[in-house]
């Protein structure tokens, strides 16, 4: 016993005391390694808030819950994102009514307060429209609900803090700046529960403000909405002081208060109340600018899910027209009588905005994206480029190119492929589920996938060939209640394929695909009642299933052992089984530093040990946002925290390298971080990644892709990771270090592309170009530097730009050649550069006097038809044509050197030997025309390089007419060199005579050599 925990501990002591004596950052050790965006936007994702220009409806500004800050500058058609760098949650955003083309304001933190939101890190401002950010401060606001400027004075502003939603914080209330936002002063504070939900200013008079203040408090097993420290305030003297103003409101609790101002009329005040009672829920207005309300309305438009519809917007023309956000978003044209939806689009509106211009106009910020109305609101259409979808679960398939199926917050679950002709676009994605999405599973050979909708209400099991779904939900049994979790976990195994797992408080088993299941486990979780069952909302009731708690939420079956099972549940047990379920043990107790109860959000169980396995834990839906990272080697008996301090957020997930375990990969609210020593030094990875929550990494094993389920900018992919598995001490130390690289693959594709309209999102392909990888321990800045590309008999083929960066450098090699020197006409001919062969090339990188050689390889289509020997002759009559093109640009020199030569010879041989030249020069090229409307007619050289780019262009064998017309060419070149050299002989003997008598220099031409190494 006593020889095994010493083994046990001295595992541990290599792992912690492990570490790379050359650290390096981030940006450096990746790179030139980017990540790219596939989307999908064809059903965009969740925004919060909408911020339009004051003076030009061209501009206008969307905030996302996890996919950070969009802009347009034409009217809606497109947007582009503007903040990524920074939290992507976001919760107001507010342009600078005084600065409006330069400085605007983003407080971050999502205020629609669902199970589900992130958290935002504080206020941020821009001076040049969005183009850059710097914090101003509140990063511990956690959620900022409202931005509110002096529209005569922009140093005096406010900002409403929500604050905290899953515990106490006493960073609330709404706070004042009298310098522009250098410093703050919290002007109205009720206590550590009770944020600002709203605040709104005067426009006539920016004395007067309004302010909504809300009790709440979110855990994971319920929400409660509402209390006596709720309430409107309002302010004569610029927050000075504050007076509450119910008069009109039922006594009792409330809860959240919308509110609005209407612009063309400040007294009229319209308040969307929660109260105690449904009957007095509801639309209030006042007209004496909140003296007294009455109640209008309790439409169930009005009252849905106060919590998440609690935005009020008022037409900036007319005060009778309002627009309350809700499941389906209303409008009343009556001053808040009577009320009727919008227009059809996604439900859950979020926000409305107005053009200033034109009220019949209007944007809306819904759960599926922005949409914009050209008639005031009957009718909607979707902003089509903006990828921000909700993923909560990624998997892949084996496919090529491989799938990624995947789950959305309120937008079902979606397959589709990692790259497409043209681009992955709309309709490459496949609807796969309903409701919202979370885990979506492909069997590993048959025609199904498994998709699920919230709490496991519907688990499907759907063919794709025979287009049939069956509901394969684990059953109960003897009418005992299943608690499954909004986010119920499915696993499928990798050592039968049909067998299938999910969690209750039980973890289920099907060997035959969801037919049939058996319990393989007791109560896993805690079984505590009182976070089961509960009623919840607060004053307005919400139980939609999002609380149900003490579940299950995570599955890990061994990929080397299908006896061990690891299981972790959202009340904080970490179970395992090694005998297939007959027995568990729950080994938490066995973590240190771990609190009580902390959410388990993933295992992931190693590659290489079964005894291995990683653990990350989420607090955060307890109030704690703290980094916790385990990994055991010894069926978790003891552990080891691997996470650090310059890890930033808390983590949702981590994956483990399949071939290097060293390498791991983790997801957090604010990333993906990288390590390469097991987890001493953690490294954040922001090379065309934004800083949004990763919810969930899958690793292709085929491709080695990293791809990311993100909560809030869709599917992300890193493509090809393999350089990391190589990093150690040792290369970091070197000058310069190769990398081995998967061998380049010839695309011999050659279709039409995509069928995207021009305002519609098209996620990237991932390069198919050989790629020569290098780590620089610092960056070249002085003397040359030059890379060369060799075949194996010496000859250069190409030399790209090579990259000076410290840290890791990518340069991409296109399989191509030096195109071929074309003879120069009145309008360019193009020519494309002829394909290198597939094999081993040499790659040289030349640093001052250092050189430094490798070797890459590239491999011809393994899907292609070709067979070598067509490969070999398309080869052949490229070259033989190559070779005709420079042939005949040799003979264009000539020409025209000797034209140029004597361009100011006025002499009559001279005049007669141009004359000559010009006429045999028109048969060569065209010289007269334009390549639009006065196009000319083809002479030798667009001829030869049309049939040069047919032959040089495709990969098969050329037609026999090919061959013909090469010969027919090469013959009328050879004829056109005859009359040059006749006309040189008459004339250029007897012209050099004459110059040397004058003492002037001769004619002399290059030599071919010469002309085509210029």
């Amino acid at each position: 016993m006593n020889k095994i925990l010493l083994t046990t501990c001295a595992l541990f002591c290599c792992i912690s005391n492990y570490a790379q004596e050359n650290t390096i950052d981030g940006k450096e050790l990746f790179g030139d390694m980017r990540a790219r965006h596939i989307g999908p936007a064809i059903m965009s994702g969740r925004f919060i808030d909408l911020e339009a220009h004051p003076t030009n409806n061209r501009i206008l500004f969307g905030g996302a819950a996890g996919g950070g800050v969009w802009k347009t500058i034409n009217g809606g058609a497109t947007f582009d994102p503007v903040f990524d760098e920074h939290a992507q949650s976001i919760g107001a955003i507010k342009i600078d009514p005084t600065d409006p083309d330069k400085t605007v304001w983003v407080g971050t933190g999502e205020i629609w307060t669902r199970n589900s939101v992130s958290i935002g890190d504080g206020l941020y401002k821009s001076t040049d429209g969005g183009n850059s950010w710097k914090k101003k401060g509140f990063e511990k606001s956690e959620r900022i609900s409202a931005i509110v400027i002096n529209p005569q004075n922009n140093k005096e502003m406010y900002v409403a803090v929500m604050g905290a939603l899953w515990g106490d914080s006493e960073d609330r209330g709404i706070y004042k700046s009298n310098d522009g936002g250098e410093t703050w002063e919290n002007i109205l504070y009720t206590d550590k529960s009770t944020g600002a939900a709203e605040l709104i200013i005067d426009p006539v008079n920016p004395n007067i403000l309004y302010a909504s203040m809300w009790k709440f408090r979110r855990t994971p097993w319920g929400f409660e909405s509402g209390g006596d420290t709720s309430a409107i305030y309002k302010s004569t003297d610029s927050g000075k002081s504050w007076s509450k103003i119910h008069n009109g409101f039922p006594n009792g609790k409330l809860g959240r208060i919308a509110l609005a101002i209407a612009p063309s009329k400040p007294e009229i005040l319209y308040a969307a109340v929660e109260t105690e009672s449904a009957k007095t829920n509801g639309l209030y207005k006042s007209e004496d600018s909140g003296s007294s309300w009455t109640q209008l309305n309790n439409d169930f438009g009005l009252t849905v899910r106060p919590f998440y519809f609690a935005r009020l917007v008022v037409d900036p023309k007319n005060p009778d027209i309002l627009v309350k956000g809700g499941l389906y978003g209303s409008i009343s044209r009556d001053g808040g009588k009577t009320f009727q939806d919008l227009g059809a689009q996604h439900s859950d509106i979020h926000d409305v905005v107005f053009d200033l211009e034109d009220s019949n106009r209007l944007y809306t910020a819904t759960d599926g994206g922005i949409y914009r109305s050209w008639d005031a609101g009957t009718h909607f259409e979707i902003v089509e480029n903006i990828p921000v979808s909700q993923f909560y679960h990624v998997s892949v398939d084996d496919a090529t190119p491989y799938n990624i199926y995947g789950g959305l917050q309120d937008n079902q679950s979606w397959y589709g492929p990692s790259s497409s002709p043209g681009g992955v676009e709309a309709r490459d994605w496949n609807l796969i589920g309903a409701g919202d999405g979370f885990r979506v599973l492909k069997h590993a050979s048959k025609p199904i996938i498994y998709s699920e909708m919230q709490g496991a209400q519907y688990v499907w099991r759907y063919n794709t060939v025979l287009n049939q779904s069956k509901n394969v939900a684990p059953p109960a049994e003897n009418d005992e209640k299943l608690r499954f979790n909004w986010n119920a976990p499915m696993a499928l195994s990798i050592h039968a394929e049909d067998r299938f797992y999910m969690g209750s408080q039980y973890l289920h088993k099907s060997e035959d695909m969801g037919d049939t299941w058996t319990k393989i486990s007791p109560d896993l979780t805690t079984n505590d009642p009182k976070k089961q069952d509960l009623e919840s909302g607060g004053l307005s009731a919400d139980k939609s299933g999002a609380e149900t708690h003490t579940t299950i939420f995570t599955i890990a079956e061994s990929p080397l052992d299908e006896k061990v099972i690891w299981v972790g549940t959202d009340d904080g047990n970490v179970q395992i089984t090694k005998d297939g379920g007959k027995s568990w043990k729950n080994v938490v107790k066995n973590i240190p530093d771990l609190p009580e109860f902390t959410w388990v959000y993933h295992i992931e169980a190693s590659a290489h040990n079964p005894g291995t396995a990683y653990v990350v834990f989420d607090g955060h839906a307890t109030g704690d946002m703290n980094t916790y990272v385990y990994k055991t080697i010894d069926f978790g008996a003891n552990w080891v925290s691997i996470a650090t301090e310059n890890i930033k957020g808390f983590a949702r997930n981590i994956q483990e390298d399949y071939e290097q375990p060293d390498l791991l990969f983790l997801g957090t609210e604010f990333g993906l971080f990288i390590t390469t020593n097991g987890g001493k030094q953690w490294s954040h990875f922001t090379n065309n990644l934004p800083e949004v929550a990763v919810h969930y990494i899958e690793l292709h094993i085929r491709t080695s892709d990293l791809v990311l389920g993100t909560h809030g900018r869709g599917i992300i992919i890193v493509d090809d990771i393999s350089p990391l598995r190589q990093i150690n001490d040792s290369i970091l130390n070197k000058d310069l270090h190769f990398f081995e690289t998967n061998a380049g693959i010839i695309d011999e594709s050659s279709g039409f592309g995509s069928t995207s309209r021009e305002t519609e999102f098209v996620g990237a392909n991932p390069s198919s170009l050989a790629k020569i990888m290098y780590y620089m321990k610092k960056r070249h800045t002085f003397g040359k530097m030059s890379m060369q590309i060799l075949d194996l008999e010496g000859n250069i083929i190409a030399e790209p730009v090579p990259g000076k960066s410290k840290g890791l450098n990518i340069v991409s090699w296109d399989y191509y050649r030096k195109a071929p020197k074309v003879a120069v006409g009145k309008i360019p001919s193009f020519v494309v550069a002829p394909k290198a062969d597939a094999g081993s090339y040499k790659v040289i990188i030349t640093k001052g006097k250092d050189t430094y050689e490798h070797m890459i390889t590239i491999k011809n289509d393994p899907k292609s038809t070709i067979s070598e020997k067509d490969r070999a002759q398309n080869k052949a009559l490229t070259m033989q044509l190559f070779n005709s093109i420079e042939d005949l640009a040799y003979l264009g020199y000539r020409i025209d050197a000797t034209i140029d030569f004597l361009k100011d010879d006025t002499s009559k041989d001279a005049v007669k030997f141009k004359e000559e030249l010009s006429n045999l020069k028109s048969k060569l090229v065209i010289t007269t025309g334009d390549r639009y409307v006065q196009e000319a007619e083809p002479e030798l050289r667009e001829k030869l390089s049309e049939l040069y780019n047919e032959v040089a262009g495709s990969f098969d064998k050329p037609a026999p007419v090919r061959y013909a017309n090469a010969a027919t060419y090469q013959d009328q070149i050879n004829n056109n060199w005859k009359v040059y050299n006749a006309i040189e002989k008459k004339y250029l003997p007897k012209l050099n005579q004459e110059l040397i008598k004058a003492n002037k220099q001769e004619l002399t031409l290059d030599s071919k050599e010469q002309f085509l190494a210029k």
